[in-house]
């Protein structure tokens, strides 16, 4: 079936989609908000949720994509694909702007405010006397158990070149799909999505050695709060791209996309180097500086 090139498409196999991820995402918010409060139902609800969310993927990703191999698109749904696209990514900036924004306030504003500098010394005697400025801040004496933080030049600095490595695999690929060399696509797209998991396998790593042996955790002060949200959104994010580009490489495999015409991959790369782009914020504010 060919799509006219000047009429809007508009889908019809795909209307209750996103009623099914709004019932998912309604219930994995609500679940691990009643989950953190321990309540019992709360994991219930919570995967509950996750597992509506991952039915309304991977049927509605598959209906575009057998809508896609049919020709149903023309270039009017390409270019809102990208438009989508690009709003997306604008979100996920705002996102995760929002944490480094929250890292920023407590280290440069509210860390200085307490420990009463500049014109805030009745704010130390009247909050918490003998709070000092100090980063990574555990607060005030006697109130948090002592931590350890995670040296930037270990698994960080190990993950950061795997990262970057990554992206550069992904742009050669970009490139080989181009030029029509199949083969060059599989291959360097496999070793891209391959070097994500391993950057996740290495995450699994470093969190084990912060919970057991640095005692630093999600409830360690300011500091292990903005650290585990920072990193954790970061590898969920990760792991969502590591599974979208092993779902774009089985599409090559099966023959999909064209030179011309390969916008999912495109949007997965797009994906992908935004993730790279904010490993490198978080190395260098969380772990180095």
């Amino acid at each position: 079936m060919e799509a006219a090139s000047d009429r809007y498409y508009v889908p019809h196999s795909t209307n209750y989609w996103p009623i099914v991820g709004s019932v998912g995402l309604f219930a994995a918010v609500l679940g691990f908000s009643l989950w953190l409060n321990q309540s019992s139902v709360g994991s219930v609800i919570a995967w509950l949720g996750v597992f509506i969310i991952l039915v309304m993927v991977f049927g509605w990703f598959g209906t575009v994509i057998r809508e896609s191999e049919r020709g149903m698109y023309n270039a009017q749904v390409d270019k809102s694909f990208r438009w989508g696209m690009s709003w997306f990514i604008f979100s996920e900036v705002v996102f995760f702007g929002a944490f480094f924004g929250a890292l920023f306030y407590a280290r440069q504003l509210a860390v200085p405010w307490l420990a009463g500098e500049g014109n805030n010394f009745y704010t130390n005697l009247l909050l918490w006397e003998g709070f000092e400025r100090t980063w990574p801040s555990v607060g005030p004496a006697g109130r948090a158990d002592e931590f350890e933080t995670i040296a930037a030049w270990g698994i960080p600095a190990l993950n950061t070149g795997i990262l970057l490595t990554s992206g550069v695999t992904l742009t050669i690929a970009h490139h080989m799909l181009r030029a029509n060399k199949r083969m060059g696509v599989a291959i360097w797209l496999a070793a891209t999505f391959l070097l994500g998991f391993l950057f996740l396998g290495f995450q699994a790593e470093e969190y084990i050695h912060a919970y057991t042996e640095l005692n630093l955790r999600l409830d360690t002060g300011i500091y292990g709060s903005t650290f585990f949200m920072l990193t954790g959104f970061h590898g969920l994010h990760v792991t969502l791209g590591a599974i979208m580009l092993l779902v774009v490489w089985l599409r090559v495999l099966r023959g999909h996309f064209t030179p011309d015409r390969h916008f999912a991959f495109e949007a997965v790369a797009w994906y992908w180097h935004f993730v790279d782009v904010v490993w490198l914020g978080l190395f260098i504010f969380v772990y180095w500086l």
